[in-house]
């Protein structure tokens, strides 16, 4: 519980050594959390993230228990279910990505995972911003120690950007990821929702 103290779960024992290496991370707990969260199994690791009441750091503060509900259930999509990682920040002054993938790419790396997890994604694309490249190479490092690991099951694509401020919005964000101009669709349909799911009022 020595964690709860802590100003930022995020960095949480970071300040007391390098947890960018494996060893180091699993030795302070990292990866205990994905273990369980794979016992639980879908649905229950999704009850666990809403009861956390975990939300985006992004301004609105949206529960992130809460957005994952509105997609389909594992197994009940008529589609396949990727998870997107937004780690474009492009925001000027805004540095919280890179402070997390420098000090605890692992973490990230398992938040990934069980996210991954309770919404039933078969594959997780992590948009990072270009201008990034030490970090880019810190969180690569540790995504393939994770995976000669056999921590991760459900494969994770590492992009960079183009530097374009406006591919910090979420459906520019995935045009840029698909190869096209990085630019706003037009809404709706909103690309988190299907046209079967209640969306929030």
């Amino acid at each position: 519980m020595a964690e709860a103290k802590h100003p930022s779960l995020v960095l949480a024992g970071a300040e007391q050594g390098n947890l960018r290496a494996l060893d180091d991370y699993r030795r302070a707990g990292g990866y205990a959390s994905l273990e369980q969260a794979r016992k639980l199994g879908p649905a229950a690791a999704l009850e666990q993230i809403k009861k956390a009441s975990l939300r985006g750091r992004g301004g609105a503060g949206f529960p992130m228990g809460q957005k994952a509900s509105f997609l389909p259930a594992p197994g009940q999509a008529r589609g396949p279910i990727y998870l997107v990682v937004n780690a474009d920040e492009s925001e000027p002054g805004a540095f919280k990505d890179r402070e997390i993938i420098n000090r605890v790419p692992h973490r990230l790396i398992e938040g990934i995972q069980i996210a991954a997890l309770a919404i039933g994604a078969e594959r997780c694309f992590l948009y990072i911003r270009g201008e990034y490249l030490s970090e880019y190479e810190v969180l690569s490092a540790a995504l393939a120690e994770a995976e000669a690991a056999e921590l991760v099951r459900i494969p994770v694509l590492v992009h960079r950007g183009a530097g374009a401020y406006i591919c910090g919005e979420e459906t520019a964000l995935l045009e840029s990821l698909e190869g096209k101009r990085g630019q706003p669709r037009s809404k709706p349909p909103f690309r988190r929702w299907s046209a079967s799911t209640p969306r929030p009022r």
